[in-house]
């Protein structure tokens, strides 16, 4: 299965740019609760929204850089250039606006080989998330600060969902599958492609 592109539109309305939808890891279809999200950027940072569908959105950790992914989380996995990433960022956000932040070194794409950098907290990130409209459904949002006065137009990326209702089974959802089985998202040769429109 080929690594999906997006192209990334100027900053806009959130109501204006189009959503991507998240799919089960494994890459074997849809999950039960939907996951909408959606890019855009400016001269400052790249924008990320994320919509979810959640029939029991929960949290308990309150902690900057607590173990985020062991209970519901949405994540982004970003790193300049076109090529599989051997140093990516790794930034998560729960339903209770509790942040994670670490940069990952994986030299061989094996999570066996990874270390991360948890003393690492992204310059000028700015996030938020709260409740959506119906059901407990929630949403958050993150402004990534470029790294450089001049932006990359290529990134890898890969986005990601862990959703653990209380009354059922875990997903684990992507924009790019990383196809595999248990679920695994540190597989950076599966990040997809953002290309900025300079246009």
């Amino acid at each position: 299965m080929s690594i999906p592109r997006w192209t990334v539109l100027r900053r806009r309305p959130w109501e204006e740019i189009p959503a991507e939808l998240l799919v089960l890891a494994d890459g074997s279809g849809a999950p039960e609760q939907a996951t909408a999200v959606r890019l855009c950027w400016d001269d400052e940072a790249l924008h990320v929204r994320f919509d979810c569908e959640d029939r029991d959105a929960w949290g308990t950790f309150q902690k900057r850089d607590d173990p985020l992914w062991q209970e519901e989380v949405v994540e982004v996995f970003l790193a300049p250039g076109e090529e599989d990433p051997v140093r990516y960022m790794e930034i998560e956000v729960s339903p209770l606006g509790v942040l994670f932040d670490a940069m990952i070194q994986n030299p061989t794409g094996l999570r066996a080989d990874l270390t991360a950098d948890l003393s690492w907290d992204c310059p000028g990130l700015r996030w938020e998330a709260g409740r959506g409209a119906a059901r407990q459904d929630w949403w958050a949002e993150l402004s990534i600060p470029w790294d450089a006065p001049e932006p990359s137009r290529l990134w890898r990326a890969n986005f990601y969902r862990v959703e653990r209702p209380r009354d059922g089974a875990p997903e684990f959802t992507c924009w790019s599958p990383t196809l595999t089985t248990p679920a695994d998202f540190h597989k950076p040769a599966r990040f997809g492609l953002l290309e900025l429109d300079i246009a």
